[in-house]
């Protein structure tokens, strides 16, 4: 995709040009308010990976814990129940992001 806009930008199409600046527009305020919006969305992606983090390594001592005393590595209806509540509150996409927050936490099965 970082090609298509780079030839984009290449052609000096107005387009293109716009998509030079890094902000698809050439209009001062507009590219003003993308730059702010971008800022939060940069501290969003940084509180998310870090409370990723901080939840798979939860989620280790979970596992190591539950082993140590004899139990399983997995609990599947907890995991289930983690599934359930990101469908319902994101949908599909919600079912594919708690896989990607299970593995993380106990590795792949």
């Amino acid at each position: 995709m970082a090609e298509q806009s780079g030839n984009t930008a290449r052609s000096g199409a107005g387009d293109g040009r716009n998509a030079a600046s890094g902000f698809g527009t050439d209009e001062p305020a507009a590219a003003a308010r993308i730059a702010a919006i971008r800022e939060r969305i940069d501290e969003i992606d940084r509180t998310l990976i870090g409370l990723w983090q901080e939840r798979a390594e939860l989620s280790q001592q979970v596992g190591a814990t539950r082993m140590a005393s004899g139990g399983t590595r997995l609990v599947l209806s907890r995991e289930r129940e983690i599934l359930e509540r990101f469908r319902q509150a994101l949908g599909a996409d919600g079912t594919q992001l708690a896989l990607l927050l299970l593995r993380a936490g106990r590795g792949p099965l």
